[in-house]
This record gives structure tokens, C-alpha cells and sequence, in this order.
């Protein structure tokens, strides 16, 4: 009863924080021009604005929060490392790359193209990290992956500039990673939509096995879970998500550190109530830096990924010091 009272609570503050998003903005719209455009075919100036730009975007918020969260509990939980992030495990740094050399050597590239690249380079950075982990015994260590996560991240990061810069579209590379939702497009959203449902659906489906893993891989072994296997595909639907994500706003670091652990401090530890309540809590924490970000300082609008940076850093230093145990 009360994980249900709490799942009840946090829809309602997704739908308000929805509703918040859509009526503040460099652009003046009340609550009458939101509800006319979610259920009406009323059409004026204001309600075309929210029904092709900030509805879009908005909805883009929610997939990319959920998709992250999702995608960092699950590297939480596999890992047993409370530092698992996309963005710190090479997955982000990996699509960036990605993107901006298919960018380079195709440049007619469409969006499904560029969503394919954004899969493969995320599976190439999250196999180099786990790799050079996995190097010396004992390597997959909370703080030696995210030491190889760190290296590799660098170095994925400068080949995207590198390859922006040689090629002379550094202006194009940095439009697509800056970190941001301008622009995201009816057409975006059909595109990404079903790998992260997909995604999400199949973590859904696995979080009684991801909680087993969790805790204790050899338990797990002896309740016969064939955990390879498990482990794989949690491993592709991290890659679905983290892919799907940068294909659609670019760099994102954080969310998917941050939204696990306030969770866990809400849910607890099993991973049947973690995931949903994470698609949830993602969800409102983008939407709100998104609606921070276009109201700090209107007309202007401060990058979504700088008001995620600055929530995020100082919650990635204070687990750092608590050993992962602060919101346990």
C-alpha cells in the first residue's frame, strides 16, 4: 500500500511539473492555452506554439529523463557499483563519437541513421571501459571503472572534436552533443519513442532478476538464473536507452547517477519498484532543469545540460565521500 500511495504521488508530480513546463516560457501561455491544446482543435499564435515546439520538447524531456534513470539503475544494479552512470561508463562520450563521424563520412545522413550510429558507438565506450576494468583482477571496482570511464570519455570526447574540426562540422557536432532539447521535432520523437519503450518495457520485465543480481551474483547462480544471458540483455537495453537519448538531446551526464539513488532512498532496494518509480522521478527531473533552463533567463535559454551539471556535481562528490551509501 504504500509503495502504491507513493508511485500515486509521483505521477501527480509529473503531471504537474508537465503542466509547469508547458505554460512557463520565453512565450506567454495560460493554463486555458495548454488545455486547449492537449484537447481541443482550437488554433491561435500561443496554442500553435506549444503544439509544435514546447509539446515536442517537453515530451522529449520526459522520454530522455526516463530513459537515463532507467539506464543508470540498471548499470547501478548489474555492476553493483553505486558511481554507474551512462554518462561517467563511456556509453554518451561513445554515441558522440559516433555521431560525429557518421556526421564526417555520410553527410546526407538521415535521423534513423544517425539514431543507428549513436547504438554502436554507446556498445564501443561501454565495451573500452569494461574492458580496460576488466584488464587486472579485481578491476571491476567501483572506483577503476569509473577511473576507465573518465579515461575513456576523454578520449571518445576528442575524437568527436577531432573529427569535427578536421572535417569542418564542428558547428553541426556541437548542435547535436551541446545537451539540449531545442528543436526536438514530432518526427524525433517518432523515431526514439520505440527504442525506449522497448527499453524500459524489457527492464520492467527483468527487474525481479536485476534485483537477485544486485545483491549477490552467486545466489543468483543458485536460483538457476542464467545471469550471462541476463546480463546481456540488460546490457543492450542500457545501450538502447543512453543511445536513444543522445540521438535525441546529446550529452546528459548525471541523470542517470542522481535518479537511482533518490529512489532506492524512496523504495527501496528491489529493482521491481525501482525501475517504474525511476521512469518517473527521470521524467520530472528533466522536465524542471528544462523549465529552468528556458526561465533563468528569458529570452535566452541556459543549456539543459549545464542545470543537470550543476545538480549533478555536487551529488556525484557527496556519494563519492559516502562511499554510495549516502542515500542507501
Amino acid at each position: 500500500m504504500k509503495t502504491s500511495i507513493q508511485f500515486v504521488i509521483g505521477l501527480i508530480l509529473l503531471i504537474v511539473m508537465f503542466g509547469i513546463a508547458m505554460i512557463f516560457g520565453a512565450a506567454s501561455t495560460s493554463i486555458q492555452d495548454v488545455w486547449q491544446a492537449l484537447f481541443s482543435n482550437v488554433k491561435s499564435d500561443s496554442i500553435n506554439i506549444l503544439r509544435e515546439l514546447r509539446l515536442p520538447r517537453e515530451v522529449g524531456a520526459i522520454l530522455v529523463g526516463a530513459s537515463l534513470a532507467v539506464a543508470g539503475a540498471i548499470m547501478q544494479g548489474v555492476t553493483r557499483n553505486p558511481l554507474a552512470d551512462p554518462g561517467l561508463l563511456g556509453l554518451t562520450s561513445g554515441a558522440n563519437a559516433a555521431l560525429a563521424i557518421s556526421l564526417a563520412l555520410i553527410p546526407g545522413i538521415n535521423y534513423f541513421g544517425i539514431t543507428v550510429a549513436c547504438f554502436i558507438g554507446a556498445a564501443v565506450g561501454a565495451v573500452m571501459v569494461f574492458g580496460i576494468g576488466a584488464m587486472k583482477k579485481g578491476g571491476f571496482s567501483p572506483l577503476r571503472i569509473v577511473l576507465a570511464g573518465a579515461a575513456v570519455s576523454a578520449f571518445l570526447y576528442a575524437i568527436a572534436d577531432g573529427v569535427g574540426i578536421y572535417f569542418k562540422i564542428s558547428k553541426d557536432v556541437s548542435m547535436w552533443t551541446a545537451g539540449g532539447l531545442i528543436g526536438t521535432s514530432w518526427s524525433q520523437l517518432q523515431m526514439v519513442t520505440p527504442f525506449i519503450a522497448i527499453g524500459i518495457l524489457v527492464a520492467l520485465l527483468l527487474s525481479r532478476q536485476l534485483t537477485i543480481l544486485s545483491l549477490n551474483e552467486e545466489v543468483a547462480v543458485g536460483l538457476g538464473q542464467k545471469t550471462t544471458q541476463i546480463k546481456t540483455i540488460l546490457f543492450i537495453v542500457v545501450i538502447l536507452l543512453a543511445g536513444s537519448s543522445v540521438a535525441l538531446v546529446g550529452n546528459m551526464a548525471f541523470v542517470g547517477l542522481m535518479v537511482p539513488h533518490i529512489v532506492r532512498a524512496i523504495v527501496g532496494t528491489d529493482y521491481r519498484f525501482i525501475i517504474p518509480m525511476s521512469v518517473i522521478a527521470g521524467a520530472i527531473l528533466m522536465l524542471l532543469a528544462d523549465t529552468i533552463g528556458r526561465t533563468i533567463n528569458i529570452p535566452y535559454e541556459t543549456p539543459v545540460a549545464a542545470i543537470i551539471a550543476i545538480m549533478g556535481l555536487p551529488f556525484f562528490l557527496v556519494i563519492v565521500r559516502k562511499g554510495g551509501r549516502v542515500f542507501q
